[in-house]
């Protein structure tokens, strides 16, 4: 089976289009196709992600496991562990390096909670 040839049929919308034209129109449709993702990478996350968050924010990987781990316990991964960490760190009015060791530890889960669930809705 030879295939036909509709290269001329296809491009026949864009033929009269400029290479800046081109350029913006390239850009425009790629922002469309990656819209969706971006949008679910604001409203979704992974024990993965939490993890290399705690890491980039200083903590070592033996930290980072289990403060991932009582984030997921606790209901608390889909507000951000770096949030969480920052957030007990206030409430202890501790630098957040000493409040994420707390909480991986499993010390101070129930005021952090509590205070992320008190301000849901403006979370």
């Amino acid at each position: 089976m030879k295939r036909t040839d509709d290269f001329e049929q296809s491009r026949h919308h864009l033929k009269n289009l400029t290479n800046e034209q081109l350029y913006e129109r390239f850009w425009s449709l790629t922002e469309k196709i990656v819209e969706p993702i971006v949008d679910l990478a604001y409203t979704h996350t992974s024990p993965a992600i939490e993890r290399s968050v705690a890491l980039r924010m200083g903590f070592s990987s033996l930290e980072a496991k289990p403060l991932v781990e009582y984030g997921a316990k606790w209901n608390l991964l889909g507000k951000g562990i770096g949030n969480v960490i920052l957030t007990y760190a206030d409430l202890k009015k501790i630098d957040y390096l000493e409040a994420g060791a707390e909480l991986a530890k499993g010390i101070g889960w129930d005021k952090v909670v509590e205070k992320m669930k008190s301000g849901e809705k403006n979370a």
